[in-house]
């Protein structure tokens, strides 16, 4: 009995040992995808892209009186890489940003081609914009968009190229097994139609197929690692990123940044869970983990730790101290990749966020219907968000009803991604090209676009941001005195002025080449295939109707090589270089802002379509496309007026970092209070802090350590810089925290960080702290 025993003790030691070489064998060779049965390699990445939050006028509206001055919360690149593991791959970044750039793009290539050689090249790399127009500008490489930020940006230029490479190679060595999934869902209540007599002059027939006069759907994709589960989303859904107004001054990421932070912050504080009440604060926004510490003190024991910590000078600091006391990450296992969500833009071309509708600010009367203006005139006409006359509010809502929807499609989402990864990519020239449409009566002829061109009721802004002297939208016949002015810079010639008719061009973009190109002429299409999903990389904003024709023709030609799976169409707007916006064919006869800044012509739409069929066609019949001509790189002709940082000074006897104006004395706030301290400061283009903060948040954990709450990525503080005049060498920073319902009670204070330059040039970090304070 007692041999047998051990016999068996023997064989099992054995066995059990057998099999955990053999499970240890198995988990090491998982991450390189010898024996798990995903189809995919999946990874995620996300970078800092705040840049220059001072003197660099916002990308978007083309206000000049727009100026960067603080940060309402920082932007971010954000990529995913799907590989199949001995086949092709595909990347995809989601930038903060108001729209790609082909310098940029060109740049981000060549960095990868030094890097990874043709791993990665404009044929599968896609680079899109959310459409913020609250973020800088100076990052384009065409005149035309870079007039109101004084020309050519180098910051806003190198911030977006090294955190669109720094992203892409996070997501390179985060592949790892893993699943995609993809869920649908509809959202009401984000955006409006912000021209509806555009819209309606498509044919009754084609309107009527719809239910709205928007897309309200959001097509969602939902990574899953083999080993660590859920580690990212990314969505697509048109609404404009517009809830932040044409004079805010604070860089923001505006609706998709904020809903892309929530769903962030929910993700790693909550899980893998559905929303529930105590997750959040009344805002709507999720708890901040690191806020939440107990001290146990009472009222009177806080105070007196509040008054045992007053304002100190402000000190030299390293330029990684700001980094290091960041609020997100602290938490997170060191070797577990980081949750990344993008709000990715689509067919946003004539979708609003202000959903209230527009109104006269004179009278409180709905706009004209046909001319959005009020008594003729556009810039008394604006759309109102849904926290109205509150933008920052508008900005919450909009974002946090994208967010929500996310996370209800990222819970439920079942439908797994299978098939094969691929793509195909174009540079196609849109100034002449024949296009092949259907003729009234049967048959076909052959029409060309043009080169570019903007109409008369561009000028005139949109409902959104509206422009100003007398334009408006809708006007197909222009103004004499304008053709005057517009004359003096280039004359269309008759030849021009028929091919885009009916648009009455108030700049002849594509036919001005001084100093450099002013529009694009060459402009790149991308088709990007995972399984049964297509997204469909377009370099403008299409319309609704343009986008639902464009997803039609291509679902019709990818369905015919397609073995009876559910296909998933996507459009992906502004993505990797820029040429504003596409209509259809009926709605660029009504010259609204959107035909007017539809380029290229009536045929613009057509043109798209019948590219994206051969794209379609090559793709299903595995047949390589023509590369097209290649886009110039004008990088060494670029111009800038904007001035340098020449030194930053402060009062005699004060400290970079210094508090000018603390809180009070013995101060004790509650939750929804606004706290305000103002330092004495820098300017912010010393240092960008990049991937660091210039504001913060701290909590007295016990009685002598201080633990980060809240930075610059938090929607509650804002961090807002100011000099006194244009050319002044002091400044200050003023940093507003607005207390959320959420918030821990305790014993805080406010920090801020900076750099400032001497006269010689040499940077110096520097650090400041308020007296503290307590929340009751």
């Amino acid at each position: 009995m007692e041999l047998f025993s051990l016999v068996n003790f023997n064989s099992l030691r054995v066995c059990v040992s057998s099999w955990f070489w053999i499970t240890v064998f198995v988990l090491l060779h998982r991450g390189k995808g010898v024996f798990s049965d995903s189809k995919y390699l999946i990874g995620l990445g996300s970078y800092d892209i705040t840049g220059p939050a001072a003197d660099v006028n916002m990308m978007g509206y083309a206000n000049t009186g727009q100026i960067a001055s603080g940060i309402h919360f920082r932007l971010r690149a954000r990529t995913f890489i799907v590989a199949e593991p001995k086949g092709k791959r595909v990347v995809f970044v989601n930038l903060d940003a108001c729209m790609a750039s082909q310098l940029v793009t060109i740049k981000v290539l060549e960095r990868l081609n030094a890097r990874y050689g043709e791993l990665y090249t404009e044929k599968n790399v896609a680079i899109s914009g959310i459409h913020t127009h609250a973020g800088p500008g100076g990052y384009l490489q065409y005149v035309v968009y870079i007039v109101t930020s004084l020309g050519f940006v180098r910051q806003s230029f190198d911030v977006l190229v090294d955190g669109i490479e720094k992203s892409i190679v996070e997501a390179h060595e985060n592949l790892s097994p893993g699943s995609i999934f993809v869920n649908k869902g509809e959202i009401l209540d984000a955006g409006v139609n912000r021209s509806p007599s555009a819209y309606l002059n498509n044919p009754t027939a084609e309107c009527s197929k719809y239910k709205y006069d928007v897309d309200k759907e959001m097509t969602l994709l939902k990574f899953v690692d083999d080993q660590w589960g859920p580690v990212g989303s990314f969505n697509w859904f048109a609404t404009h990123g517009t809830s932040m107004s044409r004079t805010n001054p604070l860089i923001s990421g505006d609706n998709k940044g904020a809903a892309a932070r929530f769903m962030e912050d929910w993700f790693e504080q909550s899980g893998v869970m559905s929303i529930s009440s105590d997750e959040f604060g009344a805002e709507g926004i999720p708890r901040r983990v690191s806020s939440i510490i107990s001290n146990h003190f009472e009222h009177h024991e806080l105070l007196e730790l509040a008054a045992s910590f007053q304002s100190p000078p402000g000190k030299p600091a390293t330029r990684t101290l700001s980094i290091a006391r960041r609020v997100r990450g602290a938490l997170r296992l060191a070797n577990k990749p980081a949750f990344v969500s993008a709000f990715c833009q689509s067919n946003c071309g004539d979708v609003s966020p202000n959903v209230l509708g527009a109104f006269c600010i004179d009278t409180g009367l709905p706009c004209d219907f046909n001319h959005s203006t009020c008594g003729g005139k556009n810039e008394l006409c604006y759309g109102r968000g849904p926290g109205y006359p509150d933008e920052f509010e508008s900005t919450r809502i909009i974002g946090e009803r994208q967010f929500k929807k996310a996370v209800d499609l990222f819970n439920k989402a079942s439908e797994t991604l299978k098939g094969n990864v691929d793509y195909r990519h174009a540079y196609i020239d849109f100034s002449q090209l024949e296009v092949k449409i259907p003729k009234q009566g049967g048959g076909s002829e052959v029409v060309k676009t043009c080169p570019a061109a903007m109409g008369f009721g561009f000028a005139a802004g949109t409902t959104d941001g509206p422009g100003a002297f007398d334009f408006k939208q809708g006007d197909d016949q222009g103004n004499p005195f304008w053709k005057l002015v517009r004359n003096v810079l280039k004359t269309p010639g008759k030849e021009q002025i028929d091919c885009q008719h009916p648009k009455p061009i108030l700049l002849d973009t594509g036919e001005m080449k001084e100093p450099y190109d002013w529009a694009p002429s060459i402009l790149p299409i991308q088709i990007l295939r995972i399984g049964q999903l297509a997204i469909l990389s377009v370099p403008g904003e299409f319309t609704t109707m343009a986008g639902r024709r464009l997803r039609d023709a291509v679902k019709t030609v990818l369905s015919a090589g397609n073995s009876g799976e559910n296909l998933h169409v996507v459009i992906a707007g502004l993505t990797n270089t820029y040429s504003q916006y596409v209509t259809t064919f009926e709605e660029y006869e009504v010259q609204r802002y959107e035909g007017a800044s539809t380029l290229y012509g009536p045929h613009t739409l057509s043109a798209y379509i019948q590219e994206f069929k051969k794209l379609a066609s090559a793709l299903i019949t595995n047949q390589p496309v023509e590369p097209g001509p290649q886009p110039p790189d004008l990088l060494s002709r670029q111009i800038s007026l904007l001035t340098p940082v020449v030194m930053d000074a402060t009062p005699r006897g004060v400290n970079f970092g210094d508090v000018s104006t603390d809180v009070p004395q013995n101060a004790t706030f509650k939750r929804g209070d606004l706290v305000t301290v103002v330092f004495w400061s820098a300017c912010p283009r010393n240092d960008l802090m990049t991937e660091g903060t210039f504001s913060l948040v701290e909590i007295l954990k016990g009685t002598d350590t201080w633990v980060p709450a809240y930075d610059d990525d938090d929607f509650c503080l804002r961090f807002k810089w100011s000099r006194p005049s244009k050319f002044s060498t002091r400044s200050q920073a003023t940093i507003e925290w607005r207390i959320p319902k959420s918030a821990t009670p305790g014993v805080y204070r406010i920090r801020h960080f900076g750099a400032s330059k001497s006269l010689f040039g040499s940077i110096h970090h520097f650090t400041g702290s308020s007296s503290a304070f307590v929340l009751a």
